[in-house]
């Protein structure tokens, strides 16, 4: 019986918790997340407004191209991870394919800047020394 408060409690919680966030993402500034926004999205848009954050805008082969957002001082891993957050996030919001493996798309494709292939994990999106020069 316990367990049984305590899940509708957990989901009462869950529920009042989603109605702040909605009502959060009604400000002009964090108008443009989506309804079932994450506490890492409002981060992420905070951090923009900021000047903490960037945003980079990955474009597929196929032509689509995905705005993804990290910290001014990123890396190519950095970037990696947050492109696999962002495209997670999209396919749990639209119902697709619950599971990619990263390991082979990583190994089967690859990100490039200018013509370069970003094959270093550790080198910097931008130029430290500079701050509105990129580094690729």
């Amino acid at each position: 019986m316990a367990e049984a408060e305590e899940e509708l409690a957990h989901a009462e919680v869950l529920e009042l918790f989603q109605a702040a966030l909605a009502r959060l993402v009604q400000d002009p500034l964090l108008c443009d997340l989506p309804p079932q926004v994450t506490p890492e999205e409002i981060g992420s848009q905070v951090a923009l407004e900021y000047g903490q954050a960037m945003t980079v805008r990955v474009c597929k082969a196929d032509g689509e191209t995905m705005p993804v957002v990290v910290v001014q001082n990123a890396t190519v891993l950095e970037l990696k991870k947050a492109l696999r957050r962002h495209v997670q996030l999209r396919q749990a919001r639209q119902g697709g394919a619950q599971h990619l493996s990263w390991k082979y798309i990583w190994r089967t494709y690859h990100l490039t800047y200018a013509g370069e292939k970003l094959a270093d994990d550790r080198k910097k999106l931008r130029d430290p020394s500079s701050p509105g020069k990129k580094r690729l």
